[in-house]
């Protein structure tokens, strides 16, 4: 079967099965290997990827699915000339060590502030509460969040409260 999609601006056509993973798709066929294979169980959010601007775990969603659907992944975020402000936080912050969750993470933390530009801490760790990341202990990952927010609050980005 064939199935259109938009991937990190792109316009794909390609052919699937009715059974492959959404994952699968895109590490595979489309080589995008940010995305990532953690649980298989939708528990971790190694595999999360932005579905039509909602946060989704992409082991647990079938390709068809995604049929005309728009997609971003890691690969999607920040370009060639430049990393994302919130790739930036992440490595200034010290919030990358296996860098297994790391895609994950960083869409999380993208699709959060896109949400609310000046979380708690708390609403930190309610934005990230799909992502497993089993080296940092959160702490640094939560710090490049709350940089990434006061950057963008420095350039006047987000919404006002």
């Amino acid at each position: 079967m064939q199935i259109r999609l938009t991937v990190n601006g792109e316009e794909r056509v390609v052919e699937t099965t009715a059974t492959t993973r959404l994952l699968d798709l895109l590490r595979t066929d489309l080589k995008l290997t940010g995305t990532k294979e953690g649980c298989g169980k939708g528990e971790c959010g190694a595999c999360t990827v932005l579905l039509n601007g909602q946060l989704v775990a992409s082991c647990l969603l079938l390709a068809p699915q995604a049929d005309r659907a728009e997609i971003i992944t890691i690969e999607g975020i920040g370009s060639a000339e430049g990393l994302d402000p919130i790739q930036e936080s992440y490595l200034e912050a010290g919030a990358v060590q296996c860098g297994f969750c790391t895609p994950g993470m960083i869409l999380a933390s993208k699709k959060l502030l896109e949400e609310n530009p000046r979380p708690t801490v708390e609403e930190i760790r309610r934005g990230l509460s799909g992502n497993l990341c089993r080296c940092t202990g959160y702490h640094k990952i939560i710090a490049a969040v709350r940089l990434s927010a006061q950057k963008m609050a420095d350039k006047g980005e987000g919404k006002d409260e």
